[in-house]
């Protein structure tokens, strides 16, 4: 199992065989690849990752290479190195994917429905103990907000086509957005200035 789609890495490295290394590694993980930078299209530069990868050029030691300004170093997995370090960092992240995907049996989850299962067990057990109340809207709620930002993010706030994705009425849509207070942002698309 690799590192689930919800993880994001960004890979600078213009050395063809690493970006297929990590390519093949990570295939369900959102990969970004650049040759530097400064060739990062706007849009990914602005945005923020899990974990950033770089190669370092030889002879280059003590610099980091420029990270895009959106990085917060305290929040992100920075790895830099040359070609060796890179290739190894791919195998020891994808072990740390297998770890964090790894259930409570031991076994990985083999669907979403089983990972929120064995993750909802504790959550209900806590409340049980606690006399909560309601659990079905909290659940649901907090389930609905980050499925319909998460839906809005990949159409770039496009609201018609993030109905389509999520199986709802626009709105529907539009409703939920205002009534659990998600902020639209309309991206431009790929190519515009």
């Amino acid at each position: 199992m690799t590192l689930s789609s919800s993880f994001s890495i960004l890979l600078l490295s213009g050395d063809a065989d690493i970006q297929h290394q990590f390519k093949h590694a990570f295939k369900d993980a959102y990969l970004t690849v650049a040759k530097d930078a400064g060739a990062l299209p706007r849009e990914a530069a602005k945005r923020s990752y899990d974990a950033v990868i770089i190669e370092s050029k030889p002879g280059i030691h003590g610099q980091t290479p420029g990270l895009p300004p959106s990085i917060d170093v305290s929040q992100t997995l920075v790895v830099t190195g040359p070609r060796s370090v890179l290739k190894r960092a791919s195998k020891f992240m994808q072990g740390m994917g297998r770890d964090k995907g790894t259930a409570l049996n031991g076994s990985a989850p083999s669907s979403l429905e089983e990972y929120l299962e064995s993750k909802m067990g504790d959550f209900v057990k806590g409340m049980r103990n606690g006399s909560g109340r309601n659990l079905h809207p909290i659940l649901i709620s907090a389930i609905e907000r980050p499925l319909i930002t998460r839906a809005l993010q990949e159409t770039k706030g496009n609201q018609i086509q993030a109905a389509e994705l999520l199986g709802l009425n626009r709105n529907t849509l539009r409703k939920k957005i205002h009534d659990l207070h998600i902020p639209v942002k309309r991206g431009r698309a790929v190519g515009e200035a």
